[in-house]
């Protein structure tokens, strides 16, 4: 298993030719409490920088890209019931979608977890 990171707070969980896709604990801390997830249609072609899904907080409302080109295989239906779990297990349960990958080469231009936590340093 593979896992990317992108400047806009996206993690990248490859295993085969599946990528889930979620938003970094980073993310959620600035976002604040989740209140909406949008999530886009399975079956949706999305370009690799495309928003593909819409996450608000009590804060503000963010777009969620795709790191990656491909086909929405599945998405997180739980969310829209039970939102806050992005805020408690980002990393986990609060998974967006997962993406059949057009083209693994695009995982290259993405972060490893050592680049993403340098990157994070920057921010502070």
């Amino acid at each position: 298993m593979t896992l990317k990171f992108t400047k806009d707070h996206e993690y990248v969980r490859v295993d085969g030719d599946v990528a889930t896709i979620g938003i970094t604990d980073y993310a959620q801390q600035q976002l604040g409490d989740v209140v909406f997830v949008e999530l886009p249609a399975v079956g949706k072609q999305v370009a690799a920088g495309a928003e593909a899904a819409v996450v608000e907080s009590v804060k503000a409302a963010s777009e969620v890209f795709a790191p990656v080109a491909g086909e929405i295989v599945e998405v997180n239906s739980a969310l829209e019931a039970a939102p806050a779990t992005v805020n408690e297990d980002p990393a986990g349960k609060g998974w967006f979608m997962k993406i059949r990958l057009k083209d693994k080469a695009e995982l290259d231009a993405l972060m490893s977890q050592a680049d993403y936590d340098a990157f994070l340093k920057t921010l502070d």
